[in-house]
């Protein structure tokens, strides 16, 4: 059976920085492209990091630019997001996400296109 299992979350201060972490188990990892969404109170999902099936290739959203790092390590299938200089705006509920990817360098940004799904880390930043 497919399974995400997201860790890593926490309270902390604005300016601080945390990683977190998703383990996946079930899937041929190395096939899968990944990705972090993350949603925040009263506001839709949105996408944040997205990383190729080969790790090659990511990309970010505009608010998180510079901020965060996604990497991946496929003989541990685990994904990463290292989240620097956290702000109050990024306290939400974090999720990684999967999709069997046939291009090794291909990154996904679209969430409808991801099948699995973790069930998510809390981030809260305090001011």
């Amino acid at each position: 059976q497919e399974q995400l299992v997201e860790s890593g979350g926490g309270l902390v201060q604005a300016g601080e920085s945390l990683t977190l972490s998703c383990t996946a188990s079930g899937l041929t990892f190395p096939y899968y492209a990944l990705a972090w969404f993350r949603q925040a109170p009263g506001k839709e999902r949105e996408g944040v990091s997205f990383i190729s099936r080969n790790g090659r290739f990511t990309d970010y959203a505009a608010p998180v630019k510079g901020r965060f790092i996604i990497s991946r390590d496929n003989a541990k299938n685990t994904i990463y997001l290292q989240i620097n200089k956290l702000e109050p705006d990024d306290t939400a509920m974090y999720y990684c996400a999967a999709l069997l990817a046939p291009n090794p360098a291909t990154i996904y940004c679209s969430q409808g296109e991801y099948k699995y799904w973790g069930q998510g880390t809390q981030v809260a930043v305090s001011s």
